[in-house]
């Protein structure tokens, strides 16, 4: 029977049982870091998939670094760990992983220095995000996303996320599946979630580091494969708001959302309203790796049972 599961203070256990508790520093504070990574179920080769597990746990070492954490486990070891959590847990479907670094202490008190860190991990089950075959209808916020002089933007730091949920609330409530952030100069910076891409006259074009995005592993699967796939030039530069409606195709992509097409911004249709016929063929092709079923790209994969009835 599959059961979510966890590993805390050294200890692989049921989800429902790992508990920290109230006056933990990182609850109270949000002085913790995190990743978000996919286990992807192929159903013909019985094989759940682990993606791109490595780069997020590198990931979360420079994010712990920003804020002045310590990971005190070594990136195999980590790996390792994600792993076994995966084969404990048992699922035959999609799940989602989430490895932290918190600061565990339990005291009052706004710092980072003179604390203890400890990490853990825990994964769930986890479907569909946004409907990948429908589109998103997205909307600009009016919460601009936190710049990297206020909140360290390139760690992906729980605090942080305070800032996206105001603004995937606004949207949501306002009738919009998504929310676009602009950052502090007024340039299209990403969504509550995820990254966003936006294609013009054959180039797919990405708000570029300085833009205050978190600088994400499945938007660099997705250029990767618009350059090497798709033969698309890769453009990153500042975007602005209203280069978004007349944009040919706009695109989101994250760990949770994978490759959405964009059909609307601020009831702007985007191209014909339907999703694009680029961004689908970049789907297609993503969904294609994430379940194991491209061989160039397996090295990205880390399958979990070694009773599928395919190689592990």
């Amino acid at each position: 029977m599959a059961t979510p599961m966890a590993y805390l203070r050294g200890e692989f256990m049921p989800l429902e049982d790992a508990k920290i508790g109230i006056m933990t520093h990182g609850f109270n504070y949000g002085t913790a870091v995190f990743e978000g990574i996919r286990g992807n179920w192929n159903e013909e080769q019985g094989q759940l998939y682990l993606f791109r597990v490595r780069d997020h746990v590198q990931r979360l070492r420079l994010s712990s670094k920003i804020m002045r954490m310590a990971l005190q486990i070594s990136d195999d070891d980590l790996v390792a760990q994600i792993h076994e959590l995966a084969q404990h847990s048992g699922f035959r479907e999609d799940v989602y992983v989430r490895p932290m670094v918190y600061k565990s202490s339990e005291v009052l008190g706004v710092r980072m220095h003179d604390l203890d860190d400890d990490y853990l991990l825990y994964l769930a089950p986890f479907g569909a995000y946004l409907d990948p075959d429908a589109g998103a209808r997205c909307m600009t916020s009016s919460w601009r996303r936190v710049d990297d002089t206020s909140i360290p933007a390139r760690a992906k730091v729980n605090g942080l996320y305070v800032n996206n949920a105001m603004a995937k609330t606004e949207a949501q409530l306002s009738g919009f599946d998504e929310a676009i952030l602009l950052n502090q100069d007024g340039h299209v910076s990403e969504e509550s979630g995820e990254n966003i891409a936006i294609i013009r006259d054959g180039v797919i074009i990405t708000p570029p580091p300085q833009d205050n995005i978190l600088e994400g592993i499945t938007l660099e699967t997705a250029l990767d494969v618009a350059r090497e796939h798709l033969g698309l030039d890769v453009l990153r530069r500042s975007i602005d708001r209203s280069e978004l409606y007349i944009a040919d195709e706009v695109l989101m992509t994250g760990t949770a959302a994978h490759v959405t097409p964009v059909v609307e911004v601020d009831r702007v249709p985007v191209g014909d309203g339907q999703p694009g016929q680029v961004t689908k063929q970049l789907q297609d092709r993503y969904f294609q790796i994430i379940t194991g079923r491209i061989p160039q790209y397996l090295d990205w994969l880390t399958p979990v049972y070694s009773d599928s009835i395919v190689s592990a």
